[in-house]
Order: C-alpha cells, then sequence, then structure tokens
C-alpha cells in the first residue's frame, strides 16, 4: 500500500514547545515561564466575557469590525487597515501563506521568535537565519541576507526572548534597504510594555511594504482568548483577509478584546508595574553576578557564566516551585528567561536564585 506523504517542509518542522507549567512532585508553583501578565485581564474584559455567555448559540462577527474600530481609536489607526487573527501568530501565518512559497526565502534572526522558520516552512519557503549582535537586531546582516528570493523579513521588536530593541531609525534604515517585492514584518507583542512606542505603525504609513502585528497575549492579560492583530496598507489587508476564516475569532475573545483595549487605565497600571518590578528584579540579580541587558519587555533575559550554572539554577528554581523558561532552543544556552511576576514572585525569585548563587543548591 502506497504511504501518505505530507508536504515537502513539513517533517523538517521543529515542534513549538511553550513555557512549561508545572513541576512533579511540586506544589503551589509560580509560572514565570510565558511572559503572562501577573495582574490578569482587566476586570472590564472579565465583565464582557461573563456577559457574552448569553450569546454563546450565536456566531460571531466575520469582519471584527467592532473590535477594529476600537483598536483603531485606541491607537489613531484606520480599521479598514487592521486585520484580527487567532494571536498575532495567525496573522504572521496569513502573511507567509499570502506572500511565500517553494523558491522563496523568509529571513529571521538568530534569536528572533521561533515560529517565523516554522511559519516559513507552513508555507513551503526557506526560512534563513541572520545572526544578532549582542542579542540585537543587526539591520546590516539582515540587508546583506536579502537576495532576489526574499521575500519576507520577520523582526521582533522588542525582542523575545532577548528583551531587546532597536532604534526607529534602524528599522528605518532597514525598510529603506529591502526591495519593494519583500515585506517588512514588525512583530510587536511587547510594544505596549514601551512607554510611547508605537510599534511601528507611523513606518507603515510610510512603506507600502511594510505590516505591524501586536497581540492581546501580554500586556493585556488575554493569552487565553488568542486575539492579535496586524496593521497594514489596504491592499496588503485586502490580501490577508482572503486567506482568514470568516469566524476566526469567537464571540467571547472578541468581546474581551474589545472591553480589554479600551481600559488605558488598567493598561497603565499593568505597565507602569511592570517596569518598576523589571528594574528591581534585574538590578537585584545584577549584585550577585546575574546580568542582563536593559529589558523593553515584561521579561529579563538573565545570563549565567555558560550553560551548566543555567541548567542548575532552572533546576534549582524549579525545586523552589518557580518556573522560567530555557533559552538554548534560541541559541541562548548560559541565559534564563525571566518573566516580571508580581512583587512576591519578584522577591521569591531574587531570594532563590542568591541562595544558589551562594552554594545553597
Amino acid at each position: 500500500m502506497n504511504k501518505i506523504i505530507p508536504q515537502p517542509g513539513i517533517m523538517d518542522i521543529a515542534l513549538y514547545q511553550g513555557g512549561q507549567s508545572h513541576v512533579e512532585g511540586v506544589e503551589n508553583v509560580i509560572k514565570l515561564s510565558s511572559n503572562e501578565n501577573p495582574f490578569g485581564p482587566s476586570p472590564k474584559a472579565i465583565e464582557a466575557v461573563r456577559d457574552s455567555a448569553t450569546m454563546l448559540h450565536r456566531y460571531p462577527a466575520t469582519d471584527h469590525c467592532n473590535l477594529r474600530a476600537a483598536i483603531g481609536e485606541r491607537h489613531g489607526l484606520d480599521p479598514d487597515r487592521i486585520i484580527c487573527g487567532v494571536g498575532s501568530d495567525e496573522v504572521l501565518q496569513f502573511v507567509a501563506q499570502a506572500y511565500a512559497g517553494p523558491g522563496d526565502e523568509v529571513i529571521h534572526t538568530e534569536h528572533g521568535f521561533s515560529m517565523y522558520p516554522i511559519i516559513a516552512r507552513m508555507a513551503g519557503a526557506s526560512p534563513v537565519e541572520v545572526p544578532e549582535r549582542d542579542r540585537k537586531v543587526d539591520v546590516d546582516a539582515i540587508l546583506a541576507a536579502v537576495t532576489d528570493r526574499t521575500r519576507i523579513v520577520f523582526v521582533t521588536n522588542p525582542g523575545n526572548p532577548t528583551s531587546t530593541m532597536i532604534s526607529n531609525a534602524e528599522l528605518t534604515r532597514l525598510a529603506e534597504g529591502l526591495p519593494q517585492t519583500c515585506l517588512m514584518v514588525l512583530d510587536g507583542a511587547y510594544a505596549e510594555f514601551v512607554a510611547g512606542f508605537d510599534g511601528g505603525a507611523g513606518l507603515v504609513d510610510r512603506f507600502d511594504n511594510v505590516i505591524m502585528t501586536r497581540t492581546f497575549s501580554k500586556i493585556y492579560g488575554l493569552g487565553g482568548m488568542r486575539v492579535g492583530w496586524g496593521y497594514a496598507h489596504r491592499e496588503i489587508i485586502d490580501v490577508l483577509n482572503r486567506v482568514r476564516q470568516p469566524f476566526n475569532l469567537s464571540l467571547t475573545a472578541i468581546a474581551a478584546a474589545e472591553a480589554a483595549v479600551a481600559d488605558v487605565e488598567y493598561v497603565e497600571f499593568c505597565r507602569a508595574e511592570n517596569a518598576r518590578l523589571r528594574e528591581w528584579l534585574s538590578a537585584e540579580l545584577a549584585k550577585i553576578g546575574v546580568p542582563s541587558d536593559p529589558s523593553c519587555t515584561n521579561f529579563i533575559l538573565a545570563r549565567f557564566s555558560d550553560q551548566a550554572e543555567a541548567e542548575a539554577c532552572d533546576a534549582y528554581l524549579q525545586s523552589k516551585g518557580l518556573i522560567v523558561r530555557r533559552v538554548a532552543g534560541y541559541k541562548l544556552p548560559n541565559a534564563l528567561r525571566i518573566t516580571v511576576g508580581d512583587e512576591k514572585a519578584c522577591r521569591r525569585v531574587v531570594a532563590a536564585i542568591t541562595a544558589f548563587k551562594g552554594g545553597a543548591a
């Protein structure tokens, strides 16, 4: 009997590994491995979810009109140039599905989001990895890697898992250097943690081949709802909507996101608390010989002397009920990505790593 064979490239896809959420034999763990908002979603979003329960027999809107309007009002953007997806991941997938295929190349950086090469291979395209410089996106390296086969360049800004970001001037230089046949995708999942940062919206308005993506999974605390969005010129949005399934977002997810994006006061609270605790956490760890780059996100990338020490520290933290993220798969074997939790969680992390460094392990 003939064997059913998947399309070329599918079996080259490495399975995505999400953040660990439990430790065998340890109760009451604190999960700091997925960059979730420790304060949860806006109370208004929770109320909207409850209210939506009476309408679960109804199909959701296919055009996400009200949600796009709410996003547009909050960020000063044209709702007709916004597309919504099941997390920003789905919007990224739309881009690859619509603009890349066999024989094409998709550029991503060495420490960039691990979904980029997966998404490229899903479309049948070839992922091309370029180096970063001191855990930052290297514009010159990207431009040097561009060929006549390059169709998409994925840039995470701020970066994950690096926590670093490059300036608008550098992003502009990259956009100016790319051919018009290549899309520049600015993945801004952590953009809201940078006060005054537009995530690249201004560049989208300036360049026809730039698209920005955002998510409700981070500062809005709606990771369990899976809502994201993208902003680009209408011609691109029209193309992406042709590969989007009409009912990709649930009625409840839409209601939660609409309420969350409108609750500006809650977002400001989360941003301020994250910044305060992030600075304290990084400073305290630096004092005991665990440095990290200045973070523009809701996590820090704590660096150890080598991979062995990083893994030993991770094991020790798990024994204390603290789950962080190993990032050897991102070519950062000597580092641990630590989500900025609430104050209690941050203090527990510092106490545990201090004990580990002091030999208590």
